[in-house]
C-alpha cells in the first residue's frame, strides 16, 4: 500500500505536489469516492480516477534537454508558445523538474518520475545547479562575496554557494559571472546579480548535478542512461526500486 499522492506521482500524471492539490480540490476520486485526505493509502487493484482520467503505471522516461530560448519550460501554454515538452517525441506523460525562464538556455531534466523530479526540486538535497551568466558591468570583490553571504530576494534569504568572475570585457563593460546554487525560485539568479547592480544580458544553466550539456546543441535532447538514473536517486536520498 502507498500514499495516493506518491501513486498518482508514480503514474506520470503529474507532480507529487500537483497530485496534493488536486486532492486537495476533490479532485480525484478512489474507487468511486472522492478524496480529500493526503494520507490515504491505495493498493494496485483500487481504481484511482485523477480529474476523470483514469491513472495507469507508465513507464518511467527520462530525458536531458539542451533549452533553446524563446521555449517556455511547462507542459503547456495558454499564449499558444511552444513549450519544452514540444521538443521531445514521446506519449508519456514527462513534465519539467524546475523551470529556466523563456529566455534562459541549458540544462533541464524532463521525466514522469514524480519521485525523482521531487527530490531534484527539494531544497533540502542540496542539488548544484550551475549557471553562467553575461552581465552588464563589472561587480566588485565586495558584490562577489554579497552573493555568497546571502541576499535578500523577494522576502527570501538566498545565496550562491560558489561564484567566479570570468572573460572581463572592459570595452563593452560586460563580463561572465559563474555560480552555483541549491534552490531555484522564480527569476532567481537575475535577482541575485541585480541586487548587487549586475544586469544580466543572457544566462545559461551549465549543468544540474553531475548532468552537463555535452554532446548537445541548443533545442537537442537524449534520454538518461540507467547509470546516470540510478546516480540521481542517490543524490536525493533514496534507494531506487
Amino acid at each position: 500500500m502507498e500514499r495516493l499522492q506518491k501513486v498518482i506521482a508514480s503514474s506520470g500524471y503529474c507532480s507529487r505536489r500537483k497530485a496534493e492539490e488536486l486532492i486537495g480540490k476533490g479532485l480525484v476520486t478512489v474507487n468511486g469516492e472522492t478524496v480529500r485526505e493526503m494520507g490515504v493509502r491505495v493498493g494496485p487493484k483500487d481504481e484511482i480516477l485523477v480529474e476523470g482520467n483514469a491513472i495507469s503505471k507508465e513507464a518511467k522516461e527520462y530525458y536531458l534537454l539542451y533549452k533553446p530560448r524563446g521555449v517556455v519550460t511547462t507542459v503547456s501554454d495558454d499564449k499558444h508558445r511552444k513549450t519544452v515538452v514540444d521538443l521531445i517525441p514521446t506519449t508519456a506523460r514527462i513534465y519539467p523538474v524546475g523551470r529556466l525562464d523563456y529566455d534562459t538556455t541549458g540544462v533541464l531534466i524532463l521525466t514522469n518520475d514524480g519521485t525523482l523530479a521531487n527530490g531534484l526540486m527539494h531544497p533540502k538535497n542540496r542539488i548544484d545547479k550551475c549557471y553562467v551568466a553575461k552581465v552588464n558591468g563589472v561587480p566588485d570583490a565586495k558584490g562577489l562575496k554579497l552573493l555568497q553571504r546571502g541576499i535578500v530576494v523577494d522576502r527570501m534569504k538566498v545565496r550562491a554557494s560558489r561564484v567566479k568572475m570570468k572573460k572581463v570585457d572592459k570595452k563593452n563593460n560586460t563580463c561572465m559571472i559563474y555560480l552555483t546554487i541549491h534552490d531555484g525560485r522564480n527569476h532567481q539568479v537575475k535577482k541575485m546579480l541585480e541586487c548587487i547592480g549586475s544586469e544580466v544580458l543572457k544566462l545559461k544553466r551549465e549543468s544540474v548535478s553531475f548532468l552537463t550539456l555535452d554532446g548537445l546543441n541548443s533545442g537537442e535532447y537524449r534520454r538518461l542512461n540507467p547509470k546516470e538514473i540510478h546516480k540521481l536517486y542517490h543524490e536525493i536520498g533514496i534507494n531506487q526500486k
